[in-house]
C-alpha cells in the first residue's frame, strides 16, 4: 500500500497536465528537490548551513562556556584539551563558545545583506532592462561605478565614514553587493521583455509598474537565489576582513574575523586561537558554494527533471 500510494503522489506530481497552479507548483519544487538531493556535494553544502543554522539557535545551549566571560588567572592561552575542546585565547574565553555564538553573528551579516541587496539589484535591474533607453542607460552606468571597486575597498571606505560597528558593516556590504544582482535581473528581463507572455499582459492594459513587479521579477528571482547563495561566501569573507581590520563587529562580540585577528598575535605558539575562527570561516564558506552549486542545477529550466 505505502509503495502505490507513493507512486501515486510521485506520478501526481510529474504529471504532465496538473490539474491546478499548486499541482504545478508542487511539480516543480519536486523536480528541482530531485536535482538538488542528486548532487552529493550540494547535499553536504546543505547540511554545513543546517548545521550553522542550528549552532545560531541553540548557542546558549550548546556552548559550554560564556563567550564574554574569560579566566585570565587561570586558563589564559590553554591548549586543546578536556575543559575548552579548542583552547582559551589571550582572555582566557572558551574559543569554541566563541565560535558557537559568532555563527548568530555569521547569520546575521549575510542573512541582512541578502535582505537589503538582493532586492534592490531585482529592482534596478528589472526597471532598466524593461525601461530601456535613458533609463536604462544611467541605471546601469551606476551599476558600472559600483562594479569598477573592489568590493572590499569600497566596503571599507564606507565603513569609515559610518564609523566601525557591525550594523554598519552591514549597511556597507549590502551597499557594494548590489550591482551583480542588478546585471542578473536586467539580463533576465531583456530576455522576456519582448516575449508573448508579457506583450499579452500589455494588451490587458497592465502599467508598466505592475508588468515589472508582478510579472517580470517573479521570473527573475530563481536566478538571483542562487547568485546570491554563491555571494554567501564572499560576503561572509567580507564581513570577516572587516572584523580583523576592526572596522566590523567591536570587542566582545564573538565575530570570527575579529577572532582571527586577536590571535595573529600568538600564530607562532599559540596557533590554535586564530586557526579555529579560520577554518570556522572556511567551512561555512564552503558550504555556501557547495549549496549555491546545487541550487544552480537544481533550479536550471534546461535540467531535464525526470
Amino acid at each position: 500500500m505505502s509503495d502505490a500510494a507513493t507512486m501515486t503522489r510521485r506520478e501526481w506530481l510529474l504529471t504532465d497536465r496538473p490539474q491546478s497552479r499548486l499541482q504545478a507548483r508542487l511539480g516543480r519544487a519536486y523536480v528541482a528537490w530531485r536535482r538538488f538531493t542528486a548532487n552529493k556535494l550540494a547535499v553536504i553544502g546543505l547540511v554545513i548551513i543546517l548545521g550553522l543554522v542550528f549552532l545560531a539557535i541553540f548557542a546558549p545551549l550548546l556552548a559550554p562556556h560564556s563567550p564574554y566571560i574569560g579566566d585570565l588567572a587561570k586558563a589564559r592561552l590553554m591548549t586543546p584539551g578536556a575543559g575548552h575542546w579548542l583552547g582559551t585565547d589571550d582572555q582566557g574565553r572558551d574559543i569554541l563558545s566563541r565560535l558557537i555564538y559568532g555563527s548568530r553573528l555569521t547569520l546575521q551579516v549575510v542573512l541582512l545583506v541578502a535582505v537589503i541587496a538582493a532586492p534592490i539589484g531585482l529592482l534596478v535591474g528589472t526597471v532598466a532592462g524593461y525601461a530601456g533607453g535613458w533609463v536604462d542607460a544611467v541605471l546601469m552606468r551606476i551599476t558600472d561605478i559600483f562594479l569598477a571597486f573592489p568590493k572590499l575597498v569600497l566596503a571599507l571606505a564606507f565603513v569609515a565614514a559610518l564609523g566601525p560597528g557591525i550594523g554598519n558593516a552591514i549597511i556597507a556590504i549590502a551597499i557594494t553587493s548590489w550591482p551583480p544582482y542588478a546585471r542578473i535581473a536586467r539580463a533576465e528581463t531583456l530576455t522576456v521583455r519582448n516575449s508573448d507572455y508579457i506583450l499579452a499582459v500589455q494588451l490587458m492594459g497592465a502599467s508598466p509598474w505592475r508588468i515589472v513587479l508582478r510579472h517580470i521579477m517573479p521570473l527573475c528571482i530563481s536566478s538571483l537565489i542562487v547568485r546570491v547563495t554563491l555571494d554567501m561566501a564572499g560576503i561572509i569573507l567580507t564581513a570577516a576582513g572587516l572584523g580583523f581590520l576592526g572596522l566590523g563587529a567591536q570587542p566582545p562580540l564573538p565575530e570570527w574575523g575579529a577572532m582571527i585577528a586577536s590571535g595573529r598575535r600568538f600564530i607562532l605558539d599559540q596557533w590554535w586561537v586564530a586557526a579555529a575562527p579560520g577554518v570556522a570561516i572556511l567551512i561555512v564558506s564552503l558550504g555556501f558554494n557547495l549549496l549555491g552549486d546545487g541550487l544552480r542545477d537544481a533550479l536550471d529550466p534546461r535540467g531535464s527533471g525526470q
